[in-house]
């Protein structure tokens, strides 16, 4: 059943929190009413007393495994994941195995989305040293962008041919999503740590190790590159400071040249290594309580134009390797949205500010066509939150497919209670209906 009318609801959407009643018909958001809604025939009603009603996340940055490495997440798992999160749509990136690299296997991802994904989705095409020709037949309407990484933090997609680049950044014909990370600076910090610790790096060397300087030379680079042809370039998962010289504050109107924060970055330090240990490895890596303050900064200036998860999970056999052995990254999609309402408590962020940048932003920076509002003739993508439902992340309502997270035993003030996607409960009280399957994004270009 996709019709719906929620009453008491307080609309959070487009800079306002606003008192009414939601109609869902078919699946689409049929009426917003301010003064009230009478009885509606052929909808199943919710009196939602008073609890926030917020357009359904959209995450620019997932890593769900598939096809290749289901030993850590799989499409099904990870959309019950986001949905349970209030994520309604996900981007996927194309480190897989086999490597998302032609129009093909593009393809054969959106079948896999179709086939399991209770949540919206799209899939990014990955560009290499040698498939720029391949990376240019992509459909700008059907696609939500280009993953380029100028660090490789998986397999073998490093972008660091000159001439290819210089191709890659002419003649993108949509969003050049990039990892920038510089390689030399890495495997030269690499160097000195393994000749200094050996085998046993600590932990907290990888700040230094993924250095601060490593970010800026690929960032700073790839704007440079970007402002030389005008190419629309979104530089994901800013680390540092320093790096945020490179973008504009204010809204993301005639920008061409963007930026994405992530959860983790916003909300760990340097120094819960000691804690935490391999679960906040990532890569770029969790930097220092300056670095983290500044990001939070421009995410309410405007130099960050979108906060998004980077949900990449591993095992725990996997994290509890050695330093260079242990890879990097870990499962968010979950837990993002009710970190981001926990930062909201701490006087962080706003409500409104939260929404803007997780929703509304990530709707207009990829033109998703009609999703990231509550707006009538939109799809009904939907989360009800309850700001005052306290409640501890455990392993026992843990949905990752990996089973663990860095945020076990955390308390958060505000939980999901119900998620919509395209006007289907899909998620409601803990449990997710597996039956529901979401659609392929779709872009206004």
């Amino acid at each position: 059943m996709n019709s719906w009318l929620l009453r008491d609801v307080l609309v959070v959407n487009e800079g306002q929190v606003v008192p009414a009643d939601v109609l869902v018909r078919d699946g689409f958001i049929e009426h917003l009413a301010t003064d009230g809604i009478g009885s509606a025939k052929g909808v199943k009603e919710l009196d939602a007393k008073g609890r926030h009603l917020l357009p359904g996340a959209i995450d620019d940055q997932v890593h769900f495994r598939e096809p290749g490495l289901t030993h850590k997440e799989d499409i099904a798992h990870g959309s019950e994941a986001a949905v349970a999160g209030g994520i309604t749509t996900f981007m996927e990136m194309p480190n897989t195995v086999p490597q998302t690299l032609t129009q093909k296997l593009l393809e054969q991802k959106y079948a896999m989305g179709a086939a399991s994904s209770v949540a919206n989705y799209s899939f990014y095409m990955g560009a290499s040293n040698t498939n720029v020709d391949e990376v240019l037949r992509t459909d700008p309407r059907t696609v939500c962008g280009l993953k380029a990484f100028l660090g490789s933090s998986t397999g073998n997609m490093l972008v660091d041919n000159p001439e290819t680049l210089d191709r890659l950044f002419r003649e993108a014909h949509l969003i050049l999503a990039i990892h920038a990370e510089d390689e030399p600076v890495i495997r030269k910090n690499m160097a000195a740590a393994v000749a200094r610790f050996g085998e046993d790096i600590p932990l907290e060397q990888h700040p230094r190790i993924r250095s601060a300087e490593a970010c800026w030379r690929s960032s700073s680079n790839a704007v440079a590159l970007a402002r030389k042809h005008g190419t629309r370039l979104h530089v994901l998962h800013i680390s540092t400071a320093r790096e945020l010289e490179l973008f504009a504050p204010g809204s993301l109107e005639g920008k061409h040249i963007t930026a994405e924060a992530c959860v983790h970055h916003l909300w760990f330090t340097d120094a819960e290594y000691a804690t935490k240990r391999s679960l906040i490895k990532w890569n770029p890596a969790v930097k220092t309580v300056e670095d983290r303050d500044a990001i939070r900064q421009a995410v309410k200036d405007g130099r960050i134009d979108v906060v998004a998860t980077d949900h990449a999970p591993h095992t725990i056999e996997e994290k509890e390797q050695r330093y260079a052995q242990c890879p990097s990254g870990g499962p968010l999609v979950q837990h993002a949205l009710s970190a981001m309402l926990e930062l909201m408590h701490q006087g962080v962020f706003t409500l409104e500010e939260v929404v803007e940048k997780m929703c509304h932003a990530p709707a207009r920076l990829f033109q998703v066509k009609d999703r990231g509002f509550i707006r009538e003739g939109q799809h009904a993508d939907l989360v009800l939150v309850d700001l005052d439902a306290p409640w501890t992340v455990t392993k026992d309502n843990l949905l990752y497919k990996c089973g663990w997270s860095p945020f076990e035993s955390q308390r958060f003030r505000s939980r999901v209670m119900r998620t919509w996607v395209n006007g289907q409960l899909v998620y409601s009280d803990g449990e997710v209906d597996r039956s529901v399957r979401g659609m392929r994004a779709i872009f206004d270009r």
